[in-house]
C-alpha cells in the first residue's frame, strides 16, 4: 500500500483513539449526582465543568501557535500526560473536596485536553485536504462517542462508581486515558511538504480564503467574529443541556409523577445513550453533508434548528420517550459544531493555517462553556430549569443569523481593524 493511503488510515484511528479520552469531559454529568449526595450545590458542579470548558479553550490557542514549532505528536503526549494527571489529582481525599476537584477536572485536565484536542484536527486535514469536512467529522466524533462509554463505565455498565467510588473511577480513568492518547500520538504527524492525495488539485478561488491569513489578519475581520458568535452560542447551549441533562429531566419527570429512582435512570440514559450517540454521529453526519452542502448554509442550518430543539426540550423532558427524541436531537446538533467551525475557519481563513487559526475561534466555545452552564446551574438552583433553555434557544437563533452575513474574507479587509460602528456603515462589507 502507498505511504500516503497506509498513513491516512492511521492518523484516523490515532485521531479516534486521543479523541475518546478528551471526550471524558461530556461525561462529568455522571458524576454530579454522587458530588450533590456529597454536599455540591447544583452551581458548584456546573463551575468545575465550566472551567474545564475555559481552560480547555485558552490553552489550545497556545497549542495552536506552538503545533509547528513543537510538533504534534510532542502536544498530544503532553496532553494525554496532563489529562490523566489532574484526574488522579481529582481523586485525592475521596473525589469529593470542591477546590481539589475543581483544580484536578477543571484546571488540570482542561488543560491537557487544549494541548492535545487541536492535534487530530490539523493532522486530519493536512492528510484529508480532499475531504475537509468528513475527516474533521471523523476526527472528533471520538470526543463525542467518548463520553457514552465513559459515562457508562462509570454508571450502569461498569459501576466503576458504586463499587470503588469517585476517587478509585478518576484514577482508573487517568491510567486509561494515559495509555488511549498516547498510542494515538504515535500517528500524529504532518505529511511531507507539499503532500497531495493523488489526482487532487487543491482548488484556488479568488476571495475564497483559500490563501491562508495570520491569526492577526482573521482577528481583523468581520468573519471571525460572527462565525465566533455563533460557535460561542449554539456551542455553549449544548453544553448547559450536557451539564444539566441528568439534573433537570429528573425534576421534570419526577413532576409528572415518576419514581424518583426510574426518573434517575431515565434521564441517565437520555444522556448517556441518546445525546452522547448522538453527538457523536451528529459530527460525521455534518461534516460529510458539509461537503455537499457547503459548511456556511450548514451552520445556520444547524444553529436555527438548535434554537427549535432547545425551546421543544422544556414540554419534552417530563416523558421519557419525548425526552430520548429530544436528547437525541439536541445531541446530533451539539456535535456538529466540532466538525463544521474548524472546516468553516479552513475555508475561510486558510487550510494551512487551521491549526493557528481555529483555536482563536475556538475560544467562543470556552466562552459560551462559562457563561451558559453556570446559568444553568444559577436557574436550577433558582428552580427555574426552563427558562435557561429558553435563553439558550434564543441565544441559537441569532447565532444563526450571525453566520447567515458571512462572506469571503479579503487581505486588505484584514488590514483593517475591524469594528461594529464599520461593519455597520461601510457598504462594502455587504457586496459579497
Amino acid at each position: 500500500m502507498p505511504e500516503g493511503g497506509y498513513r491516512r488510515g492511521f492518523v484516523v484511528l490515532g485521531a479516534v483513539l486521543i479523541q475518546l479520552s478528551l471526550g471524558a469531559i461530556y461525561a462529568w454529568s455522571v458524576f454530579t449526582p454522587s458530588l450533590i449526595d456529597a454536599g455540591w450545590s447544583r452551581t458548584q458542579t456546573q463551575i468545575v465543568f465550566a472551567a474545564g470548558l475555559a481552560t480547555f479553550a485558552l490553552v489550545m490557542v497556545f497549542a495552536g501557535k506552538n503545533l509547528e514549532r513543537l510538533g504534534p505528536r510532542t502536544l498530544a503526549v503532553a496532553g494525554g500526560i496532563t489529562l490523566a494527571v489532574g484526574y488522579m489529582v481529582a481523586s485525592i481525599g475521596g473525589g469529593t473536596i470542591f477546590w481539589i476537584v475543581l483544580l484536578g477536572i477543571g484546571f488540570i485536565s482542561g488543560t491537557g485536553i487544549g494541548l492535545a484536542y487541536v492535534v487530530p484536527i490539523a493532522v486530519g486535514m493536512r492528510w484529508f485536504p480532499d475531504h475537509k469536512g468528513m475527516i474533521t467529522g471523523l476526527a472528533v466524533a471520538g470526543f463525542g462517542f467518548g463520553a457514552l462509554g465513559w459515562i457508562k463505565i462509570a454508571g450502569s455498565w461498569g459501576g466503576l462508581i458504586d463499587s470503588i467510588g469517585l476517587d478509585g473511577t478518576f484514577r482508573v480513568y487517568a491510567v486509561a486515558f494515559a495509555v488511549l492518547i498516547l498510542t494515538g500520538a504515535i500517528w500524529m504527524r504532518m505529511p511531507p511538504k507539499g503532500w497531495l492525495p493523488d489526482g487532487f488539485v487543491m482548488p484556488v478561488v479568488a476571495g475564497s480564503g483559500a490563501d491562508a491569513f495570520s491569526s492577526r489578519e482573521m482577528r481583523r475581520t468581520p468573519q471571525f467574529h460572527l462565525i465566533s458568535l455563533t460557535f460561542a452560542v449554539s456551542a455553549g447551549a449544548g453544553l448547559m443541556a450536557i451539564g444539566l441533562m441528568k439534573l433537570y429531566p429528573v425534576e421534570a419527570l419526577t413532576g409528572a409523577g415518576v419514581g424518583s429512582v426510574e426518573a434517575s435512570a431515565i434521564a441517565g440514559t437520555a444522556m448517556a445513550v441518546f445525546f452522547s450517540l448522538a453527538n457523536g454521529i451528529g459530527r460525521i453526519v455534518w461534516g460529510t453533508l458539509s461537503d455537499a452542502l457547503g459548511r456556511k448554509r450548514s451552520v445556520v442550518v444547524m444553529a436555527a434548528t438548535q434554537g427549535l430543539f432547545l425551546a421543544a426540550f422544556i414540554p419534552m423532558a417530563s416523558n421519557e420517550y419525548t425526552l430520548y427524541l429530544a436528547a437525541a436531537l439536541i445531541g446530533f446538533n451539539f456535535g456538529g459544531n466540532f466538525a463544521l467551525f474548524p472546516s468553516l475557519t479552513a475555508d475561510e481563513f486558510g487550510d494551512s493555517a487551521v491549526g493557528q487559526n481555529y483555536p482563536w475561534v475556538f475560544l467562543s466555545y470556552g466562552a459560551g462553556g462559562i457563561v451558559f452552564p453556570i446559568l444553568g446551574g444559577v436557574m436550577g438552583d433558582m428552580g427555574n430549569f426552563p427558562l435557561a433553555f429558553g435563553i439558550c434557544a434564543v441565544a441559537c437563533l441569532v447565532g444563526a443569523g450571525a453566520t447567515a452575513l458571512v462572506y469571503p474574507p479579503d487581505h486588505e479587509e484584514a488590514t483593517q481593524s475591524f469594528s461594529v460602528d464599520g461593519f455597520v456603515h461601510n457598504a462594502h462589507l455587504f457586496d459579497h
